[in-house]
């Protein structure tokens, strides 16, 4: 064995799996030697620091190979690469089956919180509704933490708020009471929630047990999904009461069905009544979120939105994928989960979350129709929860502090400008212009500048073009001058801003480029301040960085949008519309005779001016459209 590793190995057998646990013991750690005493089996891995201090815990199916990709020279990310020069010892814990190593990764996630996962946070349990099914008249209520009571437990539902609503839902309907055992135990009259109709005063013998029986089978039929058959069974009552002349009750009947009809209106999602998650993710400006929404037996129930903490570099399927497990193991798990992303080892969460819950569980992802529809419903809300987290005053100030660091400013910047140019091979230019404060975005003040005059695909003349107008109003009063003006875009982009400014006299602005990084990735952007020609690059977890990604995100959309819109009404506009001298009538007359406009396209003059209204200047003038080289 190599003098810098050792092995022990514990026998876990409560787990069922054995701990052969391979320490490096040197801080001068040696990779390749450590992996040669690795086999090709299952297990975990454990990067720790000079202090002992876990910074990644990985799983694998084949230990041998994962840990051994970690020391390539090669194709490593920006991270892996920042992980691996801090890790200097590792632990490795062989298990029998890649089950196992998902749940024992899970545990030690949970248990060590490593600087490099993905974190989840979210310690508290999740409620249910509970029905004392032991008591003579049963109680509904709330319910938190561990499930040893005797009776039917209905959830979990994603917060408290969803419980209240339905409980305040099932209490208008059926009536079942709420209140505690003590409480019901000592009455002598009825509560005030009997005289407003809230609870049927059984304390006091104002309903036979028989009949509060079927109000107690009513409601947790309808919490199980059963609220069709509910329906059914309260009609028939309604007409059965209606035959004995007994009108007062049929009403009660007709009331109840009415809610329960309201209720479904609102509740029901066409899903085959099962079990189902909707759990989709999303990255934007550095923060990371995740969006649940709850669906047991066709009911929504509501949602819920996580803030994990991510790594730098990491994405939105790599996110979800870290997540499932983090969240679901230890929690019931529904029979079917609709994923936003295509994660890695799906098989296997699919089969640990069986095993788990006792019952299969499917994760999809190309999903259709209604299912489609869920996803695109969690989307729109994960895109909006980040919104408002990135738009937050807590957030906004936090960045701002860190840019004020980053960049040595004497005070938090109130306003900067970001500007960015958008076309399709040098169609329809549009240059955008999004102003940030230190409330967040101020979209009053963006602009938009359709770029003309300059050859297609310039984007250096497109953004000096873009500077020069947005700068030249402001100079003469027309708005405020920005502390920071970000472009984005590299040192060619920015040698065009400076020049703009200097010629307008604009000098008290710090001016920023944003050159992407390679391949594009968010996290990997290079900074250029002003004329200084030393770039800088920031952590990828830099809260300055997310602020400034967050801004140049802004004015990407802003300007794409714009591009789009002008684009398209450019396609529906026909190039006869811009000749001098030509209206509907001979417009239509040349698209008749030439059969459209590539017909024109092709036409000389002489068959240009053939046609009834076109003159021979005016055919000149056509041609010359269609061909500006040739006249």
């Amino acid at each position: 064995m190599h003098p810098k590793v050792k092995k022990r190995v514990i026998i876990n057998e409560p787990a069922g799996y054995i701990d052969e646990i391979l320490l490096a013991t040197d801080q001068t750690f040696d990779g390749k030697a450590f992996v040669k005493r690795l086999g090709n089996t299952p297990g975990v891995y454990r990067m720790l620091d000079v202090a002992g201090k876990v910074l990644y815990v990985g799983k694998a199916r084949d230990l041998k190979k994962r840990v051994g990709s970690y020391f390539n020279r090669s194709g490593l990310t920006p991270k892996t690469r920042v992980l691996i020069t801090h890790t200097c010892n590792m632990e490795v814990t062989v298990t029998h089956t890649e089950n196992e190593a998902l749940i024992l990764e899970n545990n030690l996630i949970k248990e060590y919180q490593p600087r490099y996962n993905v974190l989840f946070r979210d310690d508290k349990s999740y409620p249910y509704i509970f029905m004392s099914t032991k008591h003579s008249y049963p109680r509904l209520t709330f319910h938190r933490g561990g499930r040893s009571k005797e009776g039917r437990y209905f959830g979990p539902y994603p917060g408290v708020g969803a419980v209240r609503e339905t409980l305040n839902l099932l209490q208008k309907v059926f009536q079942v009471r709420q209140c505690e055992d003590s409480f019901f135990s000592n009455r002598s009259r009825p509560c005030l929630q009997y005289q407003i109709k809230r609870c049927t005063a059984p304390c006091v013998g104002h309903i036979s047990q028989s009949n509060y029986a079927q109000s107690v089978k009513h409601t947790m039929m309808f919490l199980e999904g059963k609220s069709q058959q509910v329906t059914e069974q309260l009609a028939m009552r309604m007409e059965q009461a209606s035959h004995r002349l007994d009108f007062e009750g049929a009403a009660r009947y007709r009331d109840q069905i009415s809610s329960l009809r309201h209720i479904q209106e609102r509740q029901h999602v066409d899903i085959d009544q099962r079990d189902i998650d909707v759990v989709t993710s999303a990255i934007k400006s550095g923060v990371a979120s995740v969006q649940l929404i709850f669906f047991r037996d066709g009911r929504h129930l509501g949602d819920k939105t996580f803030f994990p903490k991510v790594p730098g570099d990491a994405n939105a399927a790599e996110v979800l994928s870290a997540f499932l497990p983090q969240y679901y193991l230890g929690r019931a798990i529904p029979s079917e989960l609709i994923l936003g992303h295509e994660i890695e080892d799906k098989e296997l969460l699919s089969d640990a979350f069986a095993e788990h819950a006792g019952h299969k569980v499917h994760l999809a992802t190309n999903v259709r129709g209604e299912r489609r529809r869920l996803l695109d419903m969690a989307n729109v809300n994960i895109e909006q929860a980040l919104n408002r987290r990135l738009s937050s005053r807590g957030a906004m100030r936090q960045r701002l502090e860190s840019l004020k660091e980053v960049f040595n400013l004497d005070e938090l910047p109130s306003r900067m400008e970001c500007f960015d140019i958008s076309h399709t091979m040098g169609e329809a230019t549009v240059a955008s212009c999004v102003v940030f404060d230190q409330e967040g975005a101020r979209k009053s003040d963006y602009r938009r500048f359709n770029i003309e005059g300059i050859t297609g695909g310039d984007d250096y003349a497109a953004m000096n073009q873009a500077i020069q107008r947005r700068y030249k109003k402001l100079r003469q009063g027309d708005g405020k001058i920005p502390d920071i003006l970000f472009i984005d875009g590299g040192k060619g982009q920015l040698h065009e801003a400076q020049k703009v400014l200097e010629e307008l006299q604009i000098s008290d602005v710090m001016l920023i480029g944003i050159a992407k990084g390679p391949e594009r990735k968010a996290g990997a952007e290079t900074l250029f301040v002003g004329g200084d020609e030393t770039p800088i690059e920031l952590p990828s977890d830099s809260s300055a960085l997310h602020l400034i990604q967050q801004i140049r995100d802004e004015a990407h959309r802003f300007a794409i949008t714009g591009h789009r819109a002008r684009r398209a009404k450019t396609r529906r506009t026909s190039p006869l519309e811009g000749v001098e001298g030509i209206g509907p009538k001979r417009r239509r007359a040349l698209l008749q005779h030439f059969g459209g406009i590539q017909g024109i396209e092709r036409a000389g003059v002489e068959d240009l001016s053939s046609v009834s209204g076109i003159s021979h200047d005016l055919a000149k003038r056509l041609y010359s459209l269609f061909h500006p080289d040739n006249y």
